[in-house]
Formats: C-alpha cells, structure tokens, sequence
C-alpha cells in the first residue's frame, strides 16, 4: 500500500491520543484542586484528649522546717563505784529495770569497812579518854594560877596537852566519819528516777573507785537531736511543735526545748533539741526524719495529679482562651493531703489540666467538659 495513502490516516489517530491525553491531565488537575480545596477546608485539628480544668487555690499551711537526727536520753547518769578493793555480793538491778531515786543497785562486801568502823569507834573513845584526862590536868593548872605551887612550865605543858587531846579527838572523829561514809558506799543506789540502759556490774567482781556500774537515762525522757540547716535557725524558737515518724511509721509529737548555739562546721547544721512524751515511749539510738512547725504561711496549692514529672524538672499543662494546652514549669515545695504548693510558675489565674497531663503535648487541642473548683 502507498504510504502517501495511509498519512491521513496516521494524523487522525495521533489527534485522537493528544485530545485524550488532555482530558487526563486536565481531569487530575481539577480533581487535585479540589481535594485540596477539601483539606483547606477541614478543621485544622481533632481533640487530642478530653480534660477537666481546675484553679490553683491558696491555703493557709503550716510552714515546716525538714530535720533529721538521732534519738538521745535526755540526760544519762555513770552510776560507778566509789570505794576500791571490795568484792558485789549482790547485783539487784539490770537493764530495763525502772528505778526510784535511793534505790539499792549493787551491794558491795562490807566485812572489811565494819571492822575498820569498830576500829575507829574504839579509837575515838580513847581520845576521849586522853582529853578527859588532860583536861583535868588544865583545869587544875588555871585553878592554882600563878599560886606557886606549880611551875610556870609545868602549867604551860598541862594546857598545851589538853589542846593536843581536842585535836586528836577532832581528827579521829573525822577518822570515824570517813569510815561511815565508806560503809554508806557499800550500797550503790541510784542518783535520780529513770530506767537502766546499761549494765557493767557483775556478781563476784572486785571494784574499784570509778568502775562504772550502770548507766541510767534519768526520768526516762528521751530527746530527739535534730539536725536543722543554719538557714531556718533564725525561725525556729523554743516552744514550737514537732512532728517525728518512726521507722515503723509511729508519729511522734514533740516540742522544741532548745536551740544549740554553735554551728556544726563540717555540716553546716545545728542541733535543736526536742522533748518528746513518755508514752509512746520511743527507743533511743533511732535515727529519724521530722518537721519543725515554724508558724502558718499562705501557699498556692494544686493537686498532685496536675504534676507531670519529666527529666528531674515539674511541670502543668495550662489551657488558653483556644482550648489548646501550654507545658508550664513549676517549682514545688509543701506537700499535705494529696496537694502540692507551688512556688513559682504559676500566678494563680491560670486554668490547669486536672489529670492525663503525661499524655499532651505542646500546643495540643483539648476538648474541656468542665471547669472544677
């Protein structure tokens, strides 16, 4: 066939392939407009979660110094000997025991100090024999006086011996004395009320003088020696009340009886010393946290649940007039009844995400249901 025949053909096809190739392109280009005429639209976003929103609320909270320290006697009594060389026959008292003040502890051999007393009343009776006798002479030498009868000498010698026999019966008495006080230490009693924490004497032993024998907390008042940080000291007064808890979670109540006056160099810390009641009775040797109330101080407070904890730092999501959330920092400070005061970040006027904060992100749109007061 003769190619010039089959050329009108060929050109009708090619205009054929163009019109439908221009219907194609034009068809996507209007299409895409309008989807995106669609998304333009369309909301610029869905609600990322629903929350309640709440106001800070300012308290009045008692305002509390944070201690730490260990649980002492108030004052504890060395009960030790004080006589040697005798042997206890008898140990009446052990750790525990709850004693008056006299009460008998440890009784000492008294054989020896006994025999000696004897020994000392015998003597002293002889002295006041030998000052019977000089006296005697004296008063015979001053009756005859300057008489003649009796020489000068003489007279002086019967006076000077009387004087000596007073000074003899004066020092055995004091002779006899020391020994009744030796036979008093034969008994060892105790100094003051309180209870024993510790016990060294034992059956058989022989003491000495200073061999402790017992140690005693006196009125069986136990302290707590908090240790408070030199910054706070300029608020904390005798008087003001304590709150201590135990490793098992006991709360102790105490009250402030005196404030050291020096300061720890190597700490930075000072001891304030608290009284606490006898019943609970707490046991001494603990080591314990507590607070010092220092007075009431107003405090802007929101719920735990609006803390979102992240990388060490606080922070609240607030809400805007758009319904869309703002990740704020926040300090912290007082904690009481599942509430937390803040110290800076917030001015009080601010609507806060009550809870799910962890789950928002900066700027996200929330949808609120109410607002809790």
């Amino acid at each position: 066939m003769d190619p010039k025949e089959n050329a009108p053909k060929n050109d009708g096809f090619n205009r054929l392939v163009y019109r439908v190739l221009f219907v194609a392109i034009s068809t996507c280009l209007i299409g895409g407009g309008q989807v995106a005429a669609e998304e333009q639209a369309k909301p610029e976003g869905a609600a990322a979660l629903t929350v309640a929103a709440i106001k800070s609320v300012t308290q009045d909270w008692p305002q509390t110094v944070p201690a730490s320290g260990w649980l002492k006697p108030w004052h504890e009594a060395v009960i030790e000997s004080e006589t040697s060389g005798l042997r206890i026959i008898d140990v009446v008292a052990d750790v525990g025991s709850i004693v008056k003040k006299g009460d008998t502890l440890v009784r000492l051999n008294q054989e020896t100090v006994v025999a000696d007393l004897r020994k000392e009343e015998a003597a002293v009776v002889a002295k006041e024999a030998d000052l019977a006798k000089a006296k005697a002479d004296a008063d015979r030498a001053r009756e005859i006086g300057g008489s003649g009868a009796l020489s000068d000498q003489k007279r002086v010698e019967y006076l000077t011996t009387e004087q000596s026999a007073k000074a003899g019966l004066d020092s055995e008495k004091a002779a006899l004395d020391s020994q009744r006080i030796k036979l008093e230490q034969t008994t060892i009693t105790a100094v003051d009320d309180g209870i024993i924490t510790s016990r060294s004497a034992s059956l058989g032993a022989v003491v000495s003088t200073g061999t402790e024998l017992f140690r005693l907390t006196r009125q069986q008042r136990i302290e707590w020696q908090a240790e408070v940080p030199t910054r706070y000291l300029a608020q904390i007064r005798q008087g003001q009340t304590t709150e201590i808890k135990g490793p098992d979670g006991t709360t102790f109540r105490g009250t402030v009886r005196l404030v050291a006056p020096t300061v720890n160099t190597e700490t930075g810390r000072s001891i304030v010393y608290v009284t606490l009641p006898t019943e609970p009775q707490p046991h001494a040797g603990l080591y314990v946290s507590g607070t010092v109330d220092i007075g009431i101080k107003g405090a802007l407070t929101v719920p735990e649940s609006t803390l979102v904890f992240k990388d060490g730092i606080n922070y609240i999501f607030t809400i805007d007039q758009a319904n869309r959330v703002h990740r704020t920092r926040v300090d912290v400070g007082r904690r009481r009844d599942s509430r937390v005061e803040i110290t800076s970040g917030l001015s009080g006027d601010e609507a806060l995400v009550q809870t799910g904060g962890a789950f928002l992100s900066e700027g996200a749109l929330v949808n609120v249901v109410r607002t809790a007061q």
